[in-house]
């Protein structure tokens, strides 16, 4: 079992005391999810970059956009499955489970999205996001056409882009860092 305190290989130390608004936004993370998630933590050595890396985080995955919440945490997943992201597999799979009221859904993204019951939208976002993560440079105009002929506008095209973007970035430093989930992610709604 991984200890919450923890959450890198790279042992680097929270910032002690934590900033004011820092230490308000860890004690929403306790009181909305019972627990301070381990990026986070990592992410403390340096406040400026916890500060940018949950501006981004909150701003593309809570902020308006034409994808659901839900959408944007299947990208993470399948994004994740894709670069085998432990941490992101864990924490977003919960997620989804969560969001979708679907244990199996959440299941199906981490193994395998294909299997998954999805709608004409969400396998043409889905579709996008995985060749995003892997071949980039062949995205070409029939690509975001697909998009555009299942329901996305350019603004949402810009929001999967960018969410795949970010989950590419995250898996990449979570891994390389050794980053552990935390173990209440495990038990969430199943």
């Amino acid at each position: 079992m991984t200890d919450q305190n923890q959450p890198t290989a790279l042992d680097l130390p929270m910032v002690d005391p934590l900033p004011p608004e820092t230490q308000k936004y860890f004690d929403i993370c306790v009181e909305k999810l019972g627990f301070v998630p381990n990026v986070l933590r990592a992410y403390a050595f340096d406040i400026n970059k916890l500060n940018a890396f949950t501006a981004m985080y909150n701003d593309l995955m809570l902020g308006d956009s034409g994808l659901s919440k839900l959408e944007r945490e299947m990208i993470a997943v399948v994004v994740s499955a894709i670069n085998k992201c432990f941490y992101c597999l864990v924490a977003h799979g919960a997620a989804v489970r969560q969001l979708s009221g679907d244990p199996q859904l959440g299941e199906m993204l981490v193994m395998n999205y294909r299997v998954a019951p999805l709608d004409a939208r969400q396998r043409a976002m889905l579709d996008f996001a995985a060749k995003m993560t892997t071949a980039s440079t062949e995205i070409e105009e029939p690509d975001r056409q697909r998009l555009r002929d299942a329901g996305f506008t350019d603004r949402d095209i810009w929001d999967i882009a960018n969410v795949t973007g970010f989950f590419n970035m995250s898996n990449r430093v979570a891994s390389a860092t050794a980053m552990a989930p935390n173990d209440e992610y495990h038990a969430q709604a199943r």
